[in-house]
């Protein structure tokens, strides 16, 4: 799923017309219309996305809040930056990425990896 198709499907929960929406809250609906249909990408601005998430009724923490931000930074080909201050986790990414390229990572490193995932319960 991309942002926008995510952003228009949380508007048609509220059950609210483009045009409903973005009076409600202030959006240009020409631009608005533009971002639900990937024309327009979304804002690299945290609070702004924290406001949009909170005007399409998202409630913080929950799963559909953190795929929300999840699918903005993916479409600017960004890591979320709840992700990026987490220093262990990014010592590990070049190991995600060695593995991606299909280089096969050391069972020390899979280890460490196995076990910082445990300890975050993911």
């Amino acid at each position: 799923m991309k942002f926008g198709e995510f952003v228009r499907e949380l508007r048609s929960r509220k059950r609210l017309k483009l045009r409903e929406f973005c009076l409600t809250h202030g959006h240009d609906p020409s631009n608005w219309s533009k971002m639900e249909r990937g024309d327009l990408p979304p804002s690299e601005q945290r609070e702004t996305l924290e406001t949009w998430a909170s005007q399409l009724g998202l409630e913080k923490g929950t799963n559909d809040w953190y795929l929300f931000f999840d699918l903005a930074f993916q479409e600017k080909g960004k890591i979320p930056d709840d992700l990026l201050s987490d220093k262990e986790l990014v010592e590990s990414l070049p190991l995600f990425f060695r593995t991606l390229r299909g280089q096969k990572p050391s069972d020390d490193e899979l280890d460490k990896v196995i076990s910082l995932l445990r300890n975050r319960n993911l």
